[in-house]
């Protein structure tokens, strides 16, 4: 009678997780399987190269693998010019290039250019300090500029706006 009536869904899947695990219990145990690479050997006490290292000791390894210690250090004087300086005097120039040790700094007054210039040998010993004593040899300072009349789509050459008065 029970060959009669059709097969319920819940013994279709009783008898496909019994033919599953019929295979898995004839199919071999796994293996241990080593990973390819040279073998590990114990280091000690200090953490090995293969060991997790903090970042922070990765970047300075790369760093001077590379040879970028020079650019590191300029670019330490653009990225931290406000811890270098002070907050005042950053809040009020900024550092425009670095070229053959002459660090080229914009004030935003002529005022604090003139303050600036007073204070070169202060901010230079600061940067020597720091960042170190060859990367920045030279400090010069300049103001504000002025608007140039050179450009736009309506310049032309000569004189500019004061040519149409006389």
């Amino acid at each position: 009678m029970a060959e009669d009536r059709p097969a319920r869904p819940s013994d279709i899947a009783r008898a496909a997780l019994e033919a599953a695990r019929a295979a898995s219990a004839a199919r071999p145990a796994p293996t241990r399987r080593r990973v390819a690479g040279p073998r590990r050997t114990w280091t000690g006490p200090r953490p090995g190269d293969d060991d997790p290292q903090p970042l922070a000791r990765l970047v300075d390894s790369l760093v001077s693998t590379q040879d970028w210690t020079e650019q590191t250090r300029v670019g330490a004087v653009f990225g931290r010019w406000s811890a270098l300086v002070g907050p005042d005097i950053a809040a009020h120039c900024r550092p425009e290039t670095l070229t053959e040790g002459e660090l080229l700094v914009v004030a935003e007054s002529t005022a604090w250019a003139t303050q600036l210039r007073l204070l070169a040998p202060t901010i230079l010993a600061r940067l020597r300090a720091q960042v170190g004593g060859d990367v920045v040899t030279r400090l010069r300072v300049v103001g504000p500029t002025a608007p140039s009349w050179k450009k736009g789509p309506r310049s032309v050459r000569g004189r500019g706006p004061r040519d149409t008065y006389g």
